[in-house]
């Protein structure tokens, strides 16, 4: 992978160059070697670069002064025993180098059957030609000591090469390997991170990481190193966050904590007998452990004392005196009804009777059989149009119209 030069920009005077290049060889292997001849390079060059008892082809990956500020993180001392560079490499290079690349799988297969023939205790991972097919390195890893100097033999012998045997780590061992991580993103280690610092279970205790191995492991089996990422953010957070050793006592129960959102400082408590949890921001968990260390307990997890609430009756005691106080007059009402100045019964003692044998019968009030009110009435005046035929009307025979339309305007 390339690195951007955020440098390249600024006018540096081409006398004081840095003349160190940085070089990158087969699945981000990289490497210093120093420009003596002052070629002219760009990023992405292939260039022949010397190795001992021959040469490699590799490709510029950084030079200037971010290849000075690279060797000083990595503390690689700008010395003699930094290799040159030879020259840009030819056509002819690279088609020797795509020639050597073809012996490598069959390398690799064949050298794992010895392994297993010998019965070493070793993974063997990835084998890189030199550019001038005169060695090999071969890439393994073991748990422990391994002692390969019978294999040598048998590969020497075999590919008739000079064999180097580097043991590397599972981390460096997934980096040349390659894959794509559980983000989507292809691995951090197989493209920019050549760094590997030591990652322990803390960190995800510290980031409300659930402790599956199977979540937080990477594929080389150990812990993802993206958990150092963010691990100095939730640190500085966590400053704020009060240390909740036991469970907060409250006259209503022991609350115990249940989950903390670090960067909103709110921290969930609940109680044993619910399954509810209520969340409370910092300042009032440190009120609540504050008056537990003077040996009280507030009312609950929200207030320190419990509001004395008003019986229903008291509520309601207005409206029961207004009710009553209406009751009272509606029935002074209907007594003064019933009552008569002469304490006499009813008048007509018959109707009440003939009430009672048939209540749905409707009642007339006037016991007069007549309809008429009037015991003589008059005779009407004769109208003197009664008779008179009605005028010819034009409209009289005209069809009737259709019905308006309502949506008819």
């Amino acid at each position: 992978m390339n690195v951007f030069d955020w440098l390249s920009n600024m006018d540096i005077p081409t006398v004081d160059r840095f003349e160190i290049a940085e070089i990158r060889f087969k699945n981000g292997r990289k490497e210093f070697y120093r420009n003596t001849d002052k070629l002219s390079l760009h990023t992405g060059d292939p260039v022949i670069v010397e190795v001992p008892n021959g040469h490699h082809l590799g490709y510029i990956s950084m030079q200037g002064e971010l290849v000075r500020l690279q060797m000083q993180k990595k503390k690689v001392a700008n010395d003699g025993e930094i290799k040159k560079i030879y020259r840009l490499a030819h056509q002819k290079d690279l088609e020797k180098l795509e020639e050597v690349k073809k012996r490598e799988l069959p390398t690799l297969y064949r050298t794992r059957e010895i392994i297993r023939d010998l019965k070493l205790e070793m993974k063997l991972s990835d084998i890189e030609y030199q550019a001038d097919n005169t060695k090999a390195t071969f890439f393994y890893s073991a748990d422990d000591r391994v002692d390969f100097r019978e294999l040598i033999k048998f590969l020497a012998n075999e590919f008739r090469i000079r064999v180097e045997m580097r043991q590397i780590s599972l981390r460096q061992e997934a980096g040349r390997l390659g894959g794509i991580g559980v983000c989507g993103r292809e691995l951090c280690c197989a493209t920019w991170l050549s760094d590997f610092k030591n990652v322990a279970t803390s960190a995800a205790r510290y980031q409300n990481l659930s402790l599956n191995p199977s979540k937080l492991s990477g594929q080389c089996g150990r812990l993802k190193c993206c958990l150092n990422y963010e691990l100095e953010t939730y640190m500085e957070a966590l400053e704020d966050i009060p240390k909740v050793e036991g469970p907060l006592l409250t006259e209503k129960g022991d609350a115990t904590l249940q989950k903390t959102d670090i960067f909103r400082k709110i921290m969930w408590f609940g109680f044993s007998e619910e399954n509810t949890w209520y969340p409370l921001n910092v300042a009032r968990v440190n009120e609540i452990l504050l008056l537990n260390r003077e040996g009280k307990k507030p009312a609950t997890l929200d207030r320190d004392v419990e509001e004395v609430k008003a019986s229903v009756q008291v509520l309601n005691s207005d409206l029961t005196q207004m009710d009553q106080k209406y009751k009272n007059k509606g029935g002074s009402k209907k007594k003064k009804k019933k009552k008569r100045p002469g304490g006499e019964g009813p008048r007509n003692p018959d109707a009440n009777q003939n009430r009672n044998q048939n209540p749905n019968q409707t009642q007339n009030p006037n016991p007069n059989p007549n309809p008429n009110p009037n015991p003589n009435p008059k005779p009407r005046p004769n109208n003197p149009n009664q008779n008179k035929p009605r005028s010819n009307n034009p409209n009289q025979n005209r069809p009737p119209r259709p019905p308006r339309n309502p949506d008819q305007k």
